[in-house]
């Protein structure tokens, strides 16, 4: 049976990427804070494993990973959006916040499934960063996210350079406007936000992670078909 971790799996992208593995007949470790939720979607199926810990705590992380043992794929998809504002309206904490959950703590999953994959046998596995359209393309107000969006594909390209001594591969998933709790919050901001269903992104991760060994989708862009992406800023 194929490993899965999946972080920030309590909800959004997350929740509906396990499902798809989960239906897939994958094990799937589960990493979120809201442990109730994790048990929940792991009491309906045999082989999810809850590992309730904030991707931010490297000591939790750590015992996550341990936790569930040999490992296939991590997706890497914890993340926050942030203020939507203007650069002078940010405080300096919630800048801080974003950059310790979507660069800090994709850093640490990153870092021990690199770890556990290249000291494993049979060696290797694939990590799949969580990216955004946001890593090429802006919205307005949207600082924080943007900034570790972009930071985001710096760490796809070098782990898939790293990563090919030890049969490691990594590719990026860019998501554009998915139905998620974090897409309402937007959304009232923008009014008129052109959305897609969730589990084609979902559908699409697992697409990235059944590749052979040989093969790895290094960038991948899944989007609602109207939304204004290209040509947009």
């Amino acid at each position: 049976m194929k490993s899965i971790i999946i972080t920030g799996a309590s909800s959004g992208i997350g929740r509906a990427t396990a499902e798809v593995f989960l239906d897939a007949g994958w094990r799937v470790g589960l990493i979120a804070r809201r442990a109730e939720r994790l048990e929940a979607l792991a009491d309906k199926y045999d082989s999810a494993v809850a590992l309730p810990a904030d991707v931010t705590d490297a000591v939790a992380m750590a015992d996550a990973f341990d936790a569930f043992g040999p490992l296939d794929v991590l997706f890497n998809n914890a993340g926050l959006f942030g203020p939507a504002a203007t650069i002078d309206e940010v405080p300096l904490s919630e800048w801080t916040q974003v950059m310790q959950v979507n660069i800090g703590g994709m850093f640490i999953a990153a870092q021990l499934a690199f770890r556990r994959m290249r000291q494993q046998t049979p060696q290797g596995g694939r990590i799949i960063n969580n990216g955004s359209l946001s890593a090429y393309v802006p919205r307005p107000n949207s600082v924080c996210y943007t900034t570790t969006k972009h930071a985001v594909t710096g760490l796809t390209k070098t782990l898939s350079l790293d990563g090919r001594p030890f049969g490691i591969a990594c590719g990026q998933i860019d998501i554009g406007n998915a139905e998620t709790e974090l897409l309402e919050k937007l959304k009232k901001t923008q009014p008129g936000t052109e959305t897609m269903h969730v589990r084609n992104a979902a559908n699409s991760v697992l697409h990235m992670a059944q590749m052979p060994a040989e093969a790895n989708v290094q960038f991948m862009t899944v989007m609602a078909t109207t939304m204004p992406y290209i040509g947009r800023g």
